[in-house]
């Protein structure tokens, strides 16, 4: 064996070496690559449910606004009624109250001054 077949055996055998720690690294980085896979599909698994559920929840929340929508407009109807009302009342009854507190008011002063002209 010469100088020559020894440093190319030796350059031989650190070519297999490199190799086999290639090969190595790149079954971890395979076997990293599967237990990536197997959690992910696991967290899908897990999630899809939760989030049909929170599309459910949401879906009924909606509908509690909508109703909750109706009600407010009810009760704004409700307080424009009111205050229509409270109008219409005081126009009414409201006049025709002030005429005879002012009526009463004359004959009060007008029997006062009666009874203190023949007093």
């Amino acid at each position: 064996m010469t100088l020559g077949g020894i440093a190319g055996l030796v350059a031989a055998l650190a070519f297999a070496y490199l190799v086999v720690r290639v090969a190595g690294l790149l079954g971890k980085a395979g076997r990293v690559l599967d237990e990536t896979r197997e959690s992910l599909r696991t967290t899908t698994d897990s999630v899809q449910p939760t989030l049909r559920g929170l599309t459910d929840t949401v879906g009924l929340t909606n509908d509690q606004l909508a109703r909750v929508d109706a009600i407010t407009s009810n009760v704004s109807t409700m307080t424009t009624n009111a205050s229509a009302l409270t109008s219409v009342f005081a126009a009414s009854v409201g006049a025709p109250l002030i005429k005879v507190a002012a009526y009463s008011y004359g004959v009060r002063v007008a029997l006062g001054s009666l009874r203190r002209g023949s007093s």
